[in-house]
């Protein structure tokens, strides 16, 4: 690609991207993002007058015996200052700062580790982590239950926080500030066999992924995460949700394997451009439900691998935006057990595709609004009086030859399906259909 052509299309999906936040704003979703220059940072108390029983660890050195101290206060303050070092924390405790605490870590390995029940952390910066993947070096890592992480930043750590076997545990106010250098990321967030955890009005930029892995239970609430790799990535994460997220500009938005009964209500998804950049992507699970999400200016919108497992295990989509995408829906194995109903599909290059040929008539599809309808509705009852169909020659075409895939989205693929729509002698494969489609727009 040319540098024109890349700026072009920096370009469009800026403006992309743009608009589907703009569209959120109108519709009061107000997104939890932060512009350059407005990142948040930790708060902490006005004045540092700690309570009763309470003690003030005035360097690095008192918080160490402080710390390692099994009879030792309950709640440890800390100063407006940096304490060097690795701190460990094995017993229950409140470790609270200013805003403008800093542990700053050796370079060598996890900046805070907690191996404790009923820990709470808030109002501090950490920093300088090792660099062993092997080691899954991070700002904290915790295990434990009912560990409270907020009002927290990380910067320069390789992992940003970690809950490992960490049950009942709330990560909240957190922002993760990850490298430039992609090849030395970690996660940003990494939850792992940590049931009934929740992550709230977190931020995560620059990262690798955020990833919820062996854990039921877990909310993901209020999370921005963009210029990352996966937004989230759920894998063996039963009955967990992803709730008014903004993902936005990562190489995928939400990606979702192996797992049963998770449900994705007010996340925006834009601007997942690469060549295998999807918004919603599942790999064999089932009984999912979308609820009211906008999907936009991706090159995939949503991708669904052999999901549902099982036809009986039925995965909805519902009240949702597909806007902008190159396609808006991709499949790939059984299409049976799948419900379209009430959603917005507007502006997509190409509607549906299904991996190695085929159709999509098994999917359900109903009363969805479809901006390319041709068809009227007479009676004004806000439903088309005939049925929303696809059908495309250049969709033959491209399963046939996929070397042709190359012209799809030019002027030659669209004139071949122009040709066919006036020529009818021409063979067209119908790919989807939609019965009782929406005779105007559900969304703003």
């Amino acid at each position: 690609m040319t540098p024109s052509a890349r700026r072009r299309a920096a370009w469009a999906t800026a403006a992309a991207v743009g608009l589907a936040l703009t569209l959120v704003a109108a519709k009061n979703l107000r997104p939890s993002w932060h512009a350059p220059g407005e990142l948040p940072t930790p708060r902490g108390p006005a004045t540092l007058v700690p309570p009763p029983g309470a003690a003030l660890a005035r360097d690095e050195a008192e918080l160490g015996k402080l710390l390692g101290d099994p009879s030792g206060p309950g709640e440890i303050w800390l100063d407006a200052r940096v304490y060097h070092g690795d701190f460990e924390v094995k017993r229950p405790l409140t470790l609270r700062g200013t805003g403008q605490s800093v542990l700053d870590g050796s370079g060598a390995g996890t900046v805070l580790s907690i191996e404790a029940d009923r820990v709470t952390v808030e109002n501090l910066t950490l920093r300088d982590s090792g660099r062993r993947h092997t080691q899954e070096d991070s700002g904290v890592k915790a295990t434990g239950k009912g560990i409270v992480l907020r009002n927290l930043r990380t910067e320069d750590t390789l992992f940003g926080i970690q809950l490992a076997i960490c049950h009942g545990c709330l990560v909240e106010g957190v922002h993760v500030a990850g490298t430039a250098g992609e090849e030395l990321r970690g996660d940003g967030i990494k939850i792992w066999e940590s049931h009934d955890s929740v992550v709230r009005a977190s931020l995560v930029e620059r990262a690798r992924d955020v990833v919820v892995w062996y854990s039921r239970g877990v909310t993901l609430e209020r999370l921005t995460v963009r210029g990352s790799r996966y937004g989230a990535h759920f894998m063996y994460a039963h009955d967990s949700a992803s709730k008014d997220g903004r993902f936005i500009d990562n190489e995928v938005g939400i990606f979702v394997m192996y797992s049963s009964r998770v449900f994705a209500k007010g996340n925006v998804l834009a601007g997942a451009k690469g060549s295998a950049g999807m918004g919603f992507g599942f790999k064999e699970s089932e009984a999912v439900v979308l609820d009211d999400n906008w999907v936009v200016a991706n090159t995939t919108g949503i991708y669904l691998d052999h999901t549902p497992r099982s036809p009986n295990q039925e995965v909805r989509f519902e009240r949702n935006v597909l806007a902008l995408n190159d396609v808006a829906l991709r499949t790939h194995g059984s299409n049976r057990g799948i419900r379209f109903a009430d959603n917005d599909m507007h502006g997509n290059g190409t509607v549906g595709e299904v991996d190695g040929g085929g159709d999509m008539l098994a999917l359900t599809f109903s009363g969805n609004y479809w901006s390319d309808y041709a068809g009227y509705d007479l009676n004004r009852d806000g439903q088309g009086d005939v049925p929303f169909e696809v059908k495309r020659l250049s969709g033959e075409l491209t399963d046939a030859r996929p070397v042709l895939r190359f012209f799809r989205g030019t002027v030659a693929m669209s004139l071949v399906d122009a040709i066919s729509e006036a020529v009818p002698t021409f063979s067209q494969r119908k790919l989807l259909s939609d019965g009782t489609p929406s005779f105007g727009r559900r969304r703003p």
